[in-house]
């Protein structure tokens, strides 16, 4: 028996070891999401509207990724949130989550499927912080307008705390993530911060220094949207 359990143990760690090279790392992560912001934001009549981004106190990036995670939880997308210092300051440091489940018709961390959502208000922002929140129950969502300007928002939108968005072959448009599950990825934000720390501290404290890999996200959040969110109360 304990020649088997051996025998099994060797022949796994390739499988382990293959599947953590797979994983995309933390600072690629950041990377790609600072690549979805821009290519999402480079077509004005296709992107989130301007006055709508201005108004966001955290923005949401789960970039596609070429594996899907299987053995580790199901199908889900790892991303990254980043919000506004207090909520009205400037862009700050991200922390990193996961997004599954769902009914939303594809499967997170897809090949060809970038989900983008910004959170609209403190209310929305202080519920997506905890450890583990459910979209359209614990948060209230709605797929976002696409355009210049909101004009075109339906009461829905304009009053949800989150709007979603998804990106899939080259297509940007407003998607329903309600049934989705957010949860914190401690595991990469001790990572990419060295210790552990709860999200809302990493999100809306000004002692938590901007890590130099999500510098280029946050210059490119800047550039679209250099102001603007409500101010969050801890």
């Amino acid at each position: 028996m304990r020649r088997f359990v051996l025998v099994l143990a060797v022949l796994l760690v390739p499988c382990y070891s293959a599947l953590a090279a797979d994983m995309p790392k933390v600072d690629e992560r950041l990377d790609r999401s600072s690549q979805v912001i821009n290519e999402v934001m480079g077509s004005p009549d296709k992107g989130v509207p301007r006055d709508l981004l201005n108004k966001a106190v955290c923005v949401g990036v789960v970039p596609s990724e070429k594996k899907l995670a299987f053995g580790i939880g199901g199908d889900y997308g790892r991303g990254t949130l980043v919000c506004r210092r207090h909520g009205d300051g400037d862009w700050g440091a991200p922390s990193m989550l996961t997004l599954g489940g769902g009914s939303f018709g594809f499967q997170i961390g897809g090949e060809s499927t970038d989900v983008v959502f910004i959170v609209m208000n403190a209310d929305g922002a202080r519920k997506l912080v905890r450890d583990d929140v459910k979209l359209g129950a614990d948060a209230s969502i709605a797929a976002g307008p696409v355009g210049r300007d909101s004009s075109a928002a339906t009461d829905a939108e304009m009053h949800a705390e989150i709007l979603s968005y998804s990106r899939s072959r080259g297509i940007f448009g407003g998607v329903s993530l309600n049934g989705a599950v957010v949860k914190q990825d401690h595991g990469s934000n001790r990572e990419l911060y060295g210790s552990s720390m709860p999200a809302k501290d990493i999100l809306f404290s000004s002692d938590v220094h901007v890590p130099a890999a999500a510098e280029q996200l946050d210059d490119t959040l800047a550039k679209y949207s250099p102001h603007g969110g409500q101010q969050v109360s801890q």
